[in-house]
């Protein structure tokens, strides 16, 4: 009798292991619904990554020259002091650069001329990793 037992524990063992693994090996071939991700680690709202935004700015032929850039920050980003202004060719100008608050005044020692470009390089940005754009606004003097 007590062979009976045991091999009657073993026999539904075997049956209940048997069918949670199969559960397991069935793959989904549901057709209808969406591409999905499955075990994925979902980003909180408010996670933040570092980006780096550059913006040219073009000073037209006829236009006048410029002693003084204005940009005005986003309030969905977050500005550090880590800041570079080049020449059309790459090289570093020389300016002085002040960030208060949403506002970043870049100073120009030498008045920068007409005909010529600007690559301001705003770097180690904070932005959230989902949401809206980031829409900036220039003046100069």
């Amino acid at each position: 009798m007590k062979k009976k037992i045991i091999y009657a524990t073993v026999a539904f063992t075997a049956a209940t292991l048997a069918l949670i693994f199969a559960g397991y090996a069935v793959a989904k071939t549901d057709d209808d619904i969406d591409p999905n991700v499955d075990n994925n680690l979902p980003f909180s709202p408010n996670a933040w990554r570092l980006v780096k935004h550059t913006f040219r700015i073009n000073i037209p032929k006829n236009g006048k020259t410029i002693s003084q850039l204005i940009i005005d920050v986003p309030s969905t980003v977050a500005v550090s002091n880590d800041i570079e202004v080049l020449d059309e060719e790459g090289q570093k100008i020389n300016t002085n650069i002040s960030v208060s608050g949403r506002q970043i005044i870049i100073n120009f020692p030498k008045t920068v001329v007409y005909n010529s470009k600007l690559n301001v390089n705003l770097n180690k940005v904070k932005q959230p990793i989902s949401g809206s754009a980031s829409i900036y606004k220039f003046s100069v003097k």
